[in-house]
């Protein structure tokens, strides 16, 4: 489609919009394509789009029926974009659909102008405001210079999302009449999810008002529930529910494959002293964020060494959430028959040991599953109970050469766990990162130094600092410690 192709009106005439530029706009949260378009009355609007490149994706010309991307009609508002201003919520909104569709990578943001103070303009706004410093609400206000409630028409968005190639759209908004009047114009709605921000005390009369007497949305739903289901919420109604998808909705977003390991260590970095005690070397937040990783992913991996060293018992009890299908990993067979993960039955485990394990004497189990070479799907099972472990337990042999990274990984997802957490020892953590196997990598960083002990983790040796992978990082605090989240693929 060129730069100066047309789409028509609801007439069907005169044309509504015309495409006149298209450029590139770097964000904090990405590169958008922006493309600029004149309204037939004059009014220039902007659209912000993902993927950058056309052709690329479910944002671009060549959508397909099949897909409905995320779209925001954001109504341009000077104080509240560009001013800061907390008497709306409309700069956070903005801001914070901006992030949506990037973190979806896909989808399209439409700056409306002539849409200021739902459509009476710039100065008519602030003598509304000035009403509404007398006590007057934001509806009354508008009535009282003799505007109506909501003077908008959104005849040229939906001439633009024609023009884009966007004719089924999930709609970011809150407000009913959006969707209404986009699918007067044609435009199918798949979905309306609402747009919420945290509220501030100076814009709570405001969102009151819009809500109790203008029909908007009030904030419903569960942010965390949403994460746990694998779906990223649009909207964050509470500071905490923005640090939730902030900190989870990229991982989550990241699909049904994907390996991620987390590892908490001092400044020096060890994850224990020399006589092997780690115990709440982190603090109380970084528990918390750990058990948010457990509870996101299908199962959790752990060598032989931190079994034997922590006996933990690798389940989901500081966040809402349900355990993951432990996996052990003991060649060895070094991990004794006394520890939590494998007399407990909090969670399905799988034992995985070398070809040449033998079966401890028989207990009182009635059932263990042992299988040779990764066959079977899930992590639980049963087979005969010769074996001597307790029901929850599946014993899985391997040969040598399957105990490497990338040939675990091929092992757990022929058995259905796809979504993995590797949480440790170091040396685990380790080896799933040289080996290219890790997705994503968060260290939290403790600020005590131990002086000596079990290291953490470590990435390949590199003979000049130049030559050292920097992939892209991003930090957030959790209480005392730092966490720093690596992106490596």
């Amino acid at each position: 489609m060129s730069l100066t192709s047309i789409s028509q009106g609801r007439s069907g005439g005169e044309p509504s919009v015309t495409r006149v530029v298209e450029t590139r706009l770097p964000t904090r949260h990405g590169v958008f394509r922006m493309i600029g378009f004149l309204g037939n009355d004059g009014t220039e609007h902007i659209a912000l789009v993902m993927p950058v490149a056309p052709g690329t994706g479910a944002a671009a010309e060549d959508v397909s029926d099949s897909v409905a991307p995320l779209v925001r009609l954001h109504s341009e508002c000077l104080t509240g974009d560009a001013l800061g201003s907390w008497r709306c919520d409309c700069g956070t909104q903005l801001d914070a659909a901006l992030g949506r569709i990037a973190l979806e990578g896909a989808g399209a943001l439409l700056y409306v102008r002539g849409h200021e103070g739902r459509g009476i303009g710039l100065l008519e706004k602030l003598k509304a405001y000035r009403l509404q410093d007398g006590g007057v609400d934001t509806l009354d206000a508008n009535l009282a210079l003799g505007h109506p409630a909501d003077a908008r028409d959104y005849t040229q968005a939906a001439a633009i999302l024609a023009d884009l190639g966007l004719r089924r759209i999930r709609l970011m908004s809150s407000n009913p009449a959006k969707e209404h009047a986009l699918t007067a114009a044609g435009i199918e709605i798949v979905e309306r999810t609402g747009m919420f921000v945290p509220e501030r005390e100076q814009n709570l009369s405001y969102l009151s008002t819009k809500r109790s007497r203008m029909g908007h949305d009030s904030p419903t739903g569960d942010v965390w529930g949403e994460l746990l289901a694998g779906r990223v919420p649009v909207s964050a109604p509470t500071p905490g529910d923005e640090e939730l998808i902030d900190r989870y909705g990229a991982l989550v977003a990241t699909g049904p494959d994907v390996v991620v390991a987390q590892m908490a260590q001092s400044l020096d970095g060890f994850i224990a002293t020399r006589s092997g005690d780690g115990q709440q070397l982190s603090g109380a937040e970084d528990h918390a964020h750990l058990h948010r990783l457990r509870a996101l992913v299908q199962a959790v991996v752990v060598g032989a060494g931190s079994v034997v060293a922590d006996d933990p018992q690798l389940t989901v009890r500081e966040v809402p959430g349900p355990n993951p299908v432990r996996v052990l990993i003991d060649p060895h067979a070094r991990i004794p028959t006394t520890s939590q993960v494998l007399t407990t039955g909090a969670a399905p485990t799988l034992w995985l040991v070398g070809s040449e394990w033998s079966p401890p004497p028989a207990s009182a189990a009635e059932r263990v599953a042992t299988e040779p070479g990764g066959g079977g799907h899930g992590g639980g099972g049963h087979g005969g109970g010769e074996d001597g472990v307790a029901d929850h337990v599946t014993v899985l042999r391997l040969e040598a050469a399957d105990f490497a990274p990338e040939r675990l990984v091929e092992v757990l997802r022929r058995r259905g766990l796809s979504r993995l957490l590797i949480e440790g020892g170091g040396d685990t953590v380790s080896r799933f990162l040289a080996t290219g196997c890790l997705d994503r990598l968060y260290v939290t960083t403790v600020p005590v130094l131990l002086g000596d002990g079990v290291p953490g983790v470590r990435g390949p040796a590199v003979d000049r600092v130049s030559a050292a992978p920097r992939p892209r990082a991003r930090h957030f605090r959790l209480g005392e410690d730092t966490c720093t989240e690596l992106v490596l693929r």
